[in-house]
């Protein structure tokens, strides 16, 4: 898992030397940042959209301060609380594709400019906008790129919630011989949880100022 990390700093280190914007979008000024990321909704072939209130988004790396699903007892035996010192909610809890327990993201994403990857070869500048009157806010990916294209496949993100009042939702209910996933392979159902499945985009950069 950390040489997986290793290397996508080392891919968005590349990335950044590399990309530049638009000549219609050169005004916007970015500053690099440890890697952040979304947990985003949407079609793989959408490039915009009026949703970006029902992402999340982490600002450090989930990964690292996750429980492993193994370890669930412990930490429930613990009051709730992870080693990294962030509580766990019962009826909002996410797994990633190592079967690590994460902190939950922060809803809903803040609006503003990113650089975003899929830590490979697609790079794109993110534009989330203010929230409106009903609380949407939209959402639009430059060059031509689509969600699919700047989400990465190696990491997973899967929210569980109880998917009736009452119903025992939780990670002790979790298949743990399914992990770690493969590239593109979803989080498993879990007994008594609504699941929904988010892709991850990767934030390497945000707009000076922001």
């Amino acid at each position: 898992m950390l040489s997986r990390r290793q290397m996508i700093t080392t891919s968005l280190a590349a990335a950044a030397a590399g990309f530049a914007l638009p000549a219609a979008a050169q005004q916007p000024q970015f500053r690099q940042v440890p890697s952040q990321y979304i947990a985003a909704l949407g079609p793989a072939s959408a490039k915009s959209g009026n949703n970006a209130h029902t992402w999340g988004h982490w600002a450090d790396d989930p990964g690292p301060n996750g429980v492993f699903l193994r370890n669930f007892e412990a930490m429930k035996a613990n009051g709730g609380k992870a080693p990294a010192g962030w509580t766990f909610d019962p009826d909002d809890w996410w797994l990633d594709e190592n079967g690590l327990i994460m902190k939950k993201p922060v809803f809903p994403m803040p609006s503003g400019r990113f650089l975003v990857t899929n830590a490979k070869l697609n790079i794109a500048m993110l534009t989330v906008g203010k929230p409106d009157a009903d609380g949407n806010q939209s959402w639009e990916l430059s060059g031509d790129k689509t969600l699919g294209d700047i989400t990465h496949q190696k990491c997973r993100s899967s929210r569980y919630r109880p998917e009736r009042e009452g119903a025992d939702c939780s990670p002790s209910n979790a298949r743990q011989d399914v992990f770690p996933l493969s590239p593109g392979e979803d989080p498993p159902p879990v007994h008594g949880c609504d699941r929904k499945v988010y892709a991850v985009p990767i934030i390497f950069a945000v707009e000076v100022g922001a």
